[in-house]
């Protein structure tokens, strides 16, 4: 006699085994991770007992300075490469379509090169004898002193991450429907008023990813300005880095990340939110 399978419990079947191994792999390289970094924040070093001053580290007045710090370059990095991206992201929505896929590879090739070894490079260019003010004694004009500051901080974090506010803008500016657009110019609307009616209201979930996908790494990196910043300029990526590079000290070190974390959460609630709405065209 014949064994009839349901087809559903096959399909239910397979799924569940090409899921396995990306299973396996957010579990070993995700989860586990993050819960050794809630572990290790909520306890003591001492003692190994529940604690909460690892995450009240962030109330001391140094480490405050330097998560404030972190959030007015990670706010005015987000806001640069937004004034940036936007008119570029339209540019090249408009462009025909031969040219915008060469433009934005071009845009996406300085990501197939290591971020360190860019940023190393850019430290070259700006010091107080790299190649711009050498290019500039040339030309008879003063120096510019931007190494070590964080104007160099921010130029470095809007350098690395402007292709993360450009893909989420093309690809939403792209899919808006001409047929909308051109229907406001027929009932009248200059270029400006369907920009700010039209055009800027469909792009609100773009926008959104391209502003979490650059804050999140501006306010968390410490790469970019350990080697721009020389170390003089302290933000809270930083504080955390010395916490397990140096002090060997976990617990401080996943407390203060803790704090961090809540930033990121917040941004993917943000970005939960209003992805909602992402790819419609209707206008209310």
């Amino acid at each position: 006699m014949a064994l009839f399978v349901p087809v559903n419990f096959m399909k239910r079947k397979n799924t569940v085994l090409l899921a396995t191994p990306y299973g396996l792999w957010i579990t070993g390289f995700t989860i586990i991770p993050l819960l050794m970094v809630v572990y290790y924040g909520f306890t003591s070093r001492s003692t190994g007992v529940l604690t909460l001053d690892n995450i009240k580290l962030i109330s001391t007045p140094e480490n405050l300075k330097a998560l404030w710090l972190s959030v007015q370059l990670s706010l005015l990095s987000t806001f640069l490469c937004l004034l940036i991206a936007y008119p570029l992201a339209m540019i090249l929505r408009n462009m025909k379509a031969k040219s915008n896929s060469f433009m934005v590879m071009l845009f996406i090739m300085p990501m197939w090169m290591n971020s360190l070894l860019r940023i190393v490079a850019w430290q070259n260019i700006l010091e107080k004898r790299g190649i711009l003010n050498t290019f500039l004694s040339f030309l008879h004009l003063p120096a510019l002193e931007i190494i070590n500051t964080p104007a160099a901080i921010v130029f470095g974090m809007v350098y690395d991450f402007l292709p993360f506010m450009i893909l989420p803008l093309y690809n939403t500016l792209v899919k808006i429907d001409e047929n909308v657009i051109n229907a406001a110019h027929d009932l009248g609307a200059g270029n400006f008023y369907t920009f700010i009616k039209i055009i800027f209201p469909l792009s609100i979930p773009g926008v959104v990813s391209g502003i979490t996908m650059v804050f999140v790494p501006s306010l968390t990196t410490f790469v970019i300005s350990d080697i721009l910043g020389g170390s003089k300029v302290l933000l809270i990526g930083n504080v955390i880095e010395q916490q397990f590079q140096k002090l060997n000290n976990w617990n401080s070190g996943s407390g203060l990340s803790l704090v961090l974390m809540v930033f990121v959460l917040l941004s993917m609630t943000l970005v939960a939110k209003y992805d909602k709405g992402e790819g419609r065209t209707n206008v209310l």
